[in-house]
């Protein structure tokens, strides 16, 4: 495929500026090999070192899709079945109020298990990593119960949470980082040797990712890197700030632990696309793949979750996907299923949306112009019939507690959503997006609402379901 790379830089070099984003890596590989690939801005605090193709990033939630794979390979060999319910592993989980056997590693694959966003992560990267300090990490030492240092430790807090759960197992899909802490260690169980281990050993290095790892605490990446690793930059206030400070939260470590490069992820994703293939080798089984990102995901134009990664169909294109944030990472990758292409886009600043980015790569791919939209909720150019029923205030208990709170104001419906008051645009269904009230083109949030009885229960903001506060 021939390419207009020229042009592809030139966009993605606007996306970057046009966001003020310190350091960014992109990759995209083919079946004719690496079809693109640079290296933009710097990677520590003075801005005087360039990122380079070997700058090791965080990936944060890109990490889940490895883990999945790690128990889909498993599956394959007969050490486990993504059927089995977590209490075989784990006889202390349960959900409260869901039947046990109905919690099942798949549903905590998919975020389909009912578990409510709570706090356990965030608790244990305030307590954990001890060289950070503001006002979120003081508030989530004061409030944490214990350090959430040990897996112990989540499942008696899912066990014995009181907030209210999002559904029925396998009903709706709601992200939880806890599930997939708790995947890790059952990895660990059936594999017989540590996650980190297995991964390395049935899924790096076969795919010749050479400058991955899955570690905790940036100590062995560290070492790994030679010394080419991002320092950590954060907006606080419209001002960059640095730090060399990686997030430290033992139990979560398949959930967000990886470390890489963007040439080592667009291999990984191109070896998915193949299902296991990489350079004329079968490197990981078939099946585990098509268990991954198989007929058994449905592939429509509203994303579906299956195991570790997002699927959805765009220009009769079929793109999984995942993206990742955590202190100083933003990042995102993806395939095009059964055309043998990956792409990763890894960013050194946080809370930062890679999604355009990604948009530019998969769109030369696909031969779209650069700028097109893949957004999945689409308006439909009428209001919603029946606001009434979304009225109210809604909250996830995922660190500080965050609110949704709905109204109607001058016939229209408006929702504060992270402090912003946003206008809904109705996209179908219980679906809306919620725009920026300086910039109406900017998207900022979006929600999805679940009702019964005549009013909604619940929203989803982005991929978490926040509950309804009693009336």
């Amino acid at each position: 495929m021939l390419l207009d790379t020229k042009a592809l830089d030139e966009r993605v070099q606007y996306l970057i500026r046009k966001e003020r984003l310190p350091g960014v890596t992109v990759c995209v590989k083919g079946p004719e090999g690496t079809v693109f690939e640079k290296a933009y801005g710097y990677r520590d605090a003075a801005l005087s070192t360039p990122t380079d193709m070997d700058t090791m990033f965080g990936i944060a939630s890109m990490s889940k899709s490895i883990t999945c794979l790690a128990l889909a390979i498993l599956q394959s060999e007969g050490r486990l079945s993504y059927d089995d319910p977590v209490c075989k592993y784990f006889p202390a989980f349960s959900v409260p109020g869901a039947p046990r056997d109905t919690v099942t590693l798949r549903t905590l694959a998919q975020h389909t298990s009912g578990i409510p966003p709570m706090e356990p992560l965030e608790w244990s990267i305030a307590v954990n990593s001890i060289n950070r300090s503001g006002e979120w990490i003081d508030a989530m030492r004061a409030s944490a119960p214990n350090p959430m240092a040990t897996i112990d430790q989540i499942i008696d807090y899912i066990a014995h949470c009181e907030y209210p759960t999002v559904g029925a197992p396998g009903e709706n899909m709601s992200y939880s980082n806890e599930g997939y802490a708790i995947l890790s260690y059952v990895a660990d169980q059936a594999a017989g040797m540590p996650l980190e281990q297995f991964c390395m050993e049935r899924i790096f290095q076969p795919i010749g990712m050479t400058r991955t790892i899955m570690d905790d605490d940036c100590a062995c990446a560290r070492a790994l890197s030679g010394g080419n690793i991002t320092s950590l930059f954060e907006r606080e206030g419209g001002e960059l700030i640095c730090d060399d400070n990686w997030s430290v939260l033992p139990p979560f470590r398949g959930c967000a632990m990886v470390k890489s490069t963007a040439r080592d992820m667009a291999a990984y994703y191109r070896c998915l696309s193949n299902f296991g293939m990489h350079e004329g080798r079968q490197v990981l089984p078939r099946a585990a793949v098509e268990a991954m990102i198989g007929p058994g995901i449905p592939a429509q134009e509203i994303a579906c979750y299956g195991l570790g990664l997002y699927k959805r169909v765009k220009c009769g294109y079929t793109i999984c996907e995942h993206s990742g944030g955590l202190h100083g990472v933003s990042t995102k990758g993806g395939l095009l299923l059964d055309k043998g292409y990956g792409f990763a886009v890894l960013c050194n600043c946080g809370d930062e949306d890679m999604d355009d980015i990604m948009w530019t790569l998969y769109n030369a791919v696909m031969g779209l112009p650069l700028d097109t939209c893949h957004r999945w909720f689409v308006p439909v150019g009428r209001d919603f019939a029946d606001p009434q029923m979304l009225l109210g205030r809604y909250v996830g208990h995922e660190g500080v507690p965050a609110i949704v709170q709905v109204r109607v104001e001058e016939g229209a419906l408006r929702a504060i959503v992270n402090k912003r008051d946003l206008r809904l645009v109705y996209c179908g269904g219980l679906r809306f997006l919620g725009m920026d009230p300086v910039d109406p083109q900017r998207v900022r949030s979006r929600l999805e609402f679940f009702t019964r009885n005549g009013h909604a229960w619940g929203v989803r903001c982005g991929s978490r379901i926040f509950s309804l506060e009693e009336q």
